[in-house]
């Protein structure tokens, strides 16, 4: 895995489980429980806000030497300094995403449960491929299912893989064992208090040491 990414927990903000006045409380905590990249996934709130709370998370991932990385906003990615960015299928151009963000930057694209997506964000620079969703989840509820199967498939691209949709501790073991390198997680790590999270993110990181072979705790 290269550019920085690794496998593990990837944690991604929602703005009904991480608020404004808890963000980064959060997000904090989720990095001391191990998080490995951190998304910040915002599509309501008014641009300015929006600039503050990235601005903010970025130095706090800076700060713990974790990627942050943009939903669907290259342009807030550039503007924060952020690690990258996180592309939907309908959510603008990949090309131009790498155009404005240079080689340097970590880009992912959303591949559902469809290889063919995959192919064509390889084939457009894609640093890493997310598939899912895998379980009935709360924040995407009209995605469509996928099955632990594509991600063995997807290993042929030779790109880190990212498993989401309803993920939990309890159900991730059969998606890092079937290819994932990184478990996206949105309701099952935030919601409760800062203990809570850096908790449940400890036992993602307790999983990936138990089934993925290239896991290895920090030093």
């Amino acid at each position: 895995m290269s550019k920085g990414l690794r496998p593990g927990l990837y944690a991604i903000t929602d703005s009904a489980l991480t608020p404004p006045e808890t963000l980064i409380e959060s997000v904090e905590a989720a990095l001391r429980g191990g998080a490995v990249m951190v998304q910040y996934r915002e599509k309501h709130a008014p641009m300015a806000e929006r600039l503050a709370q990235a601005r903010n998370l970025q130095a706090v991932c800076q700060n713990a030497g974790v990627p942050l990385l943009i939903n669907d906003d290259p342009e807030l990615a550039k503007r924060v300094g952020a690690a990258g960015v996180h592309m939907g299928q309908t959510d603008g151009s990949l090309t131009a995403a790498r155009q404005l963000l240079g080689e340097q930057a970590i880009i992912g694209i959303t591949c559902h449960a469809d290889l063919s997506l995959a192919q064509a964000g390889l084939e457009a620079g894609a640093d890493y491929l997310a598939f899912g969703r895998f379980y009935t989840s709360s924040t995407k509820p009209g995605a469509p299912a996928a099955s632990p199967g594509v991600l063995t498939e997807a290993k042929n691209f030779g790109r880190p893989l990212t498993a989401i949709g309803g993920v939990t501790v309890e159900n991730g073991e059969p998606l890092i064992r079937a290819g994932a390198d990184m478990l996206a997680v949105v309701g099952g790590l935030f919601g409760g208090t800062a203990d809570d999270i850096e908790l449940r993110a400890k036992a993602f990181e307790r999983l990936f040491a138990s089934h993925h072979p290239l896991f290895s705790l920090p030093e």
